[in-house]
């Protein structure tokens, strides 16, 4: 059975189920799910496993679960990693456990993942998506988290929330600074600016701008110049994806009012005021369905790079970002 995330973390208690899987990219909801569940029980024994550990000693996990003793305290059981691998284990224990929550946390789960599938259809089972965060549901945490700040102007809250990528796990590292940087309360613009960095991924935002234009000269060009760092190609896939979730707002609005500079102008969150000409200049390039391609493509890659760290993940990377050029040009 599916439970929409904002449902679950407004009431716990509607997980009235012992089998609970949560899933998706966003990493950063998935932890606050876990300070939840571990606050709700804070009696209880918090036992953190991975599916590895499971499949290598199923005998000792079923003890943790039946295993019942008048002096212990109740149990409730993490499982990290989950995958289809540990299906078969479940389907053993899922209708004889009535006194223990396991709760399984899973990233990327694809639509034929029989793991998935199987917590969908289940109506003992729970499952919540944990889908990537956007624009406003970023700018509701920075709110909450700094509140009685001064200086909290759109403009600033636009700042982190682009310095973020949509990632909620940055976000809460870049408010954690804020909060020791600015100890009198007080945000000013250029002091926030040095302190999130924000020069270190112009370059790559650059690149992805250019090629959503349809520049091709401008985007051989800075493929070429541009110094890409390893460790960074799952963020540099979500520097892309938060522009083309902005550009499909954009489209979607468009199709109703039919004028792209005042749906940019008048947008909620509004694009920051440097960035319109750009925005305006993309959301004539792109559609619904050129953008639904692209994403596809991004997610595929994700996984790819992910799970195999021996291919040349850098020429794919910039295979994209052609493949992106060709199809803002493509009629």
């Amino acid at each position: 059975m599916i439970f929409k995330s904002y449902q679950v973390e407004q009431n716990l208690e509607s997980l009235d189920k012992n089998l609970i899987l949560f899933y998706g990219e966003n990493l950063g909801l998935q932890n606050e799910f876990k300070k939840i569940i571990r606050n709700k029980n804070n009696e209880s024994e918090i036992i953190l496993l991975n599916q590895e550990e499971v499949i290598k000693d199923k005998e000792t996990f079923f003890s943790e679960i039946f295993n019942i003793s008048l002096f212990q305290k109740e149990k409730v059981i993490f499982i990290n990693d989950a995958t289809d691998k540990i299906l078969a284990i479940l389907k053993e224990i899922e209708t004889k456990i009535d006194n223990r929550k396991i709760f399984l946390f899973s990233e990327l789960l694809d639509k034929k993942s029989k793991l998935r599938i199987h917590f969908e259809k289940s109506s003992n089972h729970a499952i919540v998506p944990c889908y990537i965060d956007n624009d406003i549901t970023l700018k509701k945490i920075i709110l909450e988290r700094l509140k009685g700040f001064q200086g909290l102007s759109q403009q600033n809250i636009n700042l982190i929330i682009n310095n973020c990528n949509l990632s909620r796990l940055k976000l809460y590292n870049e408010l954690d600074k804020i909060f020791l940087y600015f100890d009198k309360k007080i945000i000013n613009t250029e002091k926030l600016e040095n302190l999130l960095n924000l020069k270190i991924n112009d370059d790559f935002n650059e690149l992805r701008d250019e090629a959503l234009k349809g520049n091709k000269n401008k985007t051989n060009q800075l493929i070429s110049d541009t110094i890409m760092d390893n460790e960074k190609n799952i963020l540099y896939l979500n520097i892309i994806n938060q522009r083309l979730t902005k550009l499909s707002q954009i489209c979607e609005l468009n199709n109703e009012k039919n004028n792209i500079e005042k749906v940019v102008n008048d947008i909620k969150p509004p694009v920051f005021w440097k960035e319109k000409p750009t925005f305006i200049i993309q959301a004539k390039k792109w559609n619904k369905d050129k953008i639904n391609s692209v994403l596809n493509k991004t997610y595929n890659l994700e996984i790819n790079l992910k799970s195999n760290s021996s291919i040349n993940q850098k020429i794919l990377i910039k295979k994209l970002i052609v493949d992106i050029c060709e199809i803002a040009n493509a009629s």
